[in-house]
């Protein structure tokens, strides 16, 4: 089936770039939760944990860097909507041969805060590489992306606004298709709650050593 044709919500009718206008949507809780990696010599990652970097400990410097960037988001991607975030919440995972950062970002609002998540991740890693560049030159920073995003059905919506949050029809393309990720993410509903995580967002990459 020939699906139809999507157009960019950031550009108006004359192709120039635009805010989109969000003030019909209804109040509504969302999540959204990304990833990277920063990829490294073991040999930092054992001073890492020992904390016997030059800059200190590390990973504490780099979840407040996150937090901050996540807050000022709309002052750094140009066409982002101040949101008022509920909470961010930023986790570490120590691997052998790299750090791999996790963020979620909670709001209530009327656009998705994906790019809030996205935003703390990538700050996350320049302040790792930040820290550590004085011991590792060889770096490197990647496979950051959306791991996940719901979106709750608001009670204050509309009965046509809500019955269309539950519904869930909307699909957005990803990524280019392979044998491990999907071209396409679909949204499900599952109560009053629409998300679209799939099954190669959740799977992890592979690391050596």
């Amino acid at each position: 089936m020939k699906m139809p044709k999507k157009k960019f919500s950031h550009l108006d009718k004359a192709g120039a770039a635009r805010m989109v206008d969000v003030g019909a949507k209804p109040f509504q809780r969302r999540t959204a939760t990304a990833e990277g990696l920063v990829h490294c010599a073991t040999a930092t990652i054992r001073a890492l944990k020992k904390q016997a970097l030059p800059k200190g400990d590390v990973l504490a410097v780099a979840k407040i860097a996150a937090i901050q960037a996540a807050k000022r988001c709309d002052e750094l991607i140009p066409l982002c909507h101040s949101l008022p975030l509920d909470s961010v919440d930023v986790n570490f995972e120590v691997l052998a041969n790299a750090v791999r950062i996790e963020a979620t970002a909670r709001t209530t609002a009327k656009t998705g805060v994906e790019m809030e998540a996205l935003t703390a991740v990538s700050v996350a890693a320049l302040t790792i590489y930040d820290m550590c560049k004085a011991v590792d030159k060889g770096m490197s920073i990647g496979e950051i992306r959306v791991t996940a995003k719901v979106k709750e059905c608001s009670s204050r919506a509309s009965p046509s606004a809500t019955a269309r949050a539950r519904a869930c029809t909307r699909t957005a393309a990803a990524r280019p298709s392979s044998s491990s990720s999907p071209s396409a993410w679909r949204m499900k509903s599952s109560g009053n709650v629409c998300s679209f995580p799939t099954s190669a967002l959740k799977s992890k990459p592979r690391y050596s050593g």
